[in-house]
């Protein structure tokens, strides 16, 4: 098993061996091209978007600018938006579903290190994927970490650092990140805090 493999399967691996350098300068080049594209060139960021990411579902927005490692282990559902300046470390594969919302400066990060000073230093890294649900919303500066899963139409508040799973309908903050209260049938009619819709049409 070469070290791209072990990088795939959440082993041990070394992010310098087996062609992984000349993969990441591939994604940092669309990624330029991308990034400084613009802004009134929808159609082109779509298509570029595309070429860089896994899986793209249709609908997709993604506001530059944007950052990864490998791109291809990144898979967007449908009808995502991402806001200004969202990072996506993806040396292992990150799943957003549809519907899901993230504010600026979101940081989804699969990869880690070992705690031990003396293991960092052999240079190995590792990682674990990330799965986030449909119908998911994550306020701005939210980090999730690796492993992590969070569940279908969950809310995690602005600036929040999700270590663990989160359920799926809850809303969760802070730092680590826990659950503050499940989302109810009664929260349909707000659309923040305490104030009421005027309009049918939600």
């Amino acid at each position: 098993m070469n070290h791209k493999e072990r990088m795939l399967a959440g082993l041990p691996y070394k992010a310098w061996m087996d062609g992984l350098p000349q993969e990441q300068m591939k994604t940092k080049k669309k990624l330029h091209a991308y990034n400084t594209c613009r802004p009134d060139k929808i159609g082109k960021l779509r298509r570029m978007l595309a070429e860089i990411v896994g899986e793209c579902g249709p609908n997709v927005n993604v506001l530059p600018p944007f950052h990864c490692d490998y791109g291809k282990n990144i898979e967007l559902g449908n009808h995502v938006f991402i806001n200004y300046n969202c990072v996506m470390l993806d040396i292992c594969r990150i799943k957003v579903g549809d519907n899901t919302l993230m504010g600026p400066n979101v940081c989804l990060t699969t990869a880690g290190h070992p705690i031990h000073p003396l293991s960092r230093r052999s240079g190995y890294e590792y990682g674990a994927p990330i799965t986030i649900g449909h119908d998911v919303w994550l306020g701005a500066n939210v980090v999730v970490n690796p492993g992590v899963t969070i569940g279908d139409g969950s809310v995690i508040g602005s600036g929040s650092v999700v270590t663990k799973d989160i359920p799926a309908n809850v809303v969760a903050v802070g730092n680590p990140c826990r659950v503050l209260r499940p989302i109810a049938d009664e929260d349909r009619k707000f659309y923040f805090k305490d104030k009421e819709f005027d309009v049918t049409d939600y």
